[in-house]
């Protein structure tokens, strides 16, 4: 049976201009039976107010995959990257040997709500960023953009009375970002996620429209 994490029990980060849901253990969160699904160690969904977001700050050694729901994210690295992110277009930061980036809000009046996900990384090197258009097709599992680690995003679109057959993998991990999803009886809402690891292939399907976020972990 896959393993069913609840929306409402995500460990929360609040301050005034930014609330973040925490899939994994965080920040000053810390749970040691929840620190990662193979390589992923992080998926965060931020909501930042308009005008609002994050300075620069350093990491090392991870992939940083955004996907944006709602509004829009202005991005700038020291890659030499900068530019505005929308729902649709899938980023990724290998920060490798170290990288500063700074995320906030492009709007002064409307509100802004992405996913943030983090995986330990096989790029050893000097930073790299890539972006990827992403129009999922659906009913079709899309692939997003690539990340140095054993595992492989796709980007999820179910029309009402809509299915889908993931196939097997080592681990599978699914993060509904709206609407609802069924799988294996159980009902998934926006935020919950479900984590398998039999490397079984399973059903995902839908009444009305609703996205996914997937990883299958290769190893």
């Amino acid at each position: 049976m896959p393993e069913i994490r609840r929306s409402a029990d995500r460990y929360v980060t609040e301050s005034p201009d930014v609330t973040t849901f925490h899939s994994f253990s965080y920040g000053a969160h810390y749970d040691p039976q929840n620190v990662g699904f193979g390589p992923l160690i992080a998926i965060n969904e931020e909501n930042v107010a308009p005008g609002a977001g994050y300075d620069a700050h350093r990491h090392a050694d991870v992939e940083i995959v955004t996907w944006v729901l709602e509004g829009a994210l202005d991005h700038e690295d020291t890659t030499g990257h900068r530019g505005t992110i929308r729902p649709g277009t899938a980023q990724r930061l290998s920060a490798g040997t170290g990288v500063e980036h700074a995320e906030r809000n492009a709007s002064a009046t409307e509100p802004l709500r992405f996913v943030q996900m983090m995986l330990a990384s096989e790029h050893l090197d000097e930073p790299d960023y890539d972006s990827v258009d992403v129009s999922p097709e659906p009913g079709v599992l899309t692939p997003a953009v690539s990340v140095s680690a054993p595992a492989e995003l796709f980007v999820l679109h179910l029309d009402a009375g809509q299915s889908v057959t993931v196939p097997g993998a080592p681990r599978s991990l699914v993060h509904v970002t709206t609407g609802s999803i069924s799988l294996d009886g159980e009902t998934l809402e926006a935020g919950d996620e479900a984590r398998l690891t039999d490397g079984a292939a399973y059903d995902l399907s839908a009444s009305g429209p609703a996205d996914a976020l997937i990883w299958q972990v290769t190893r």
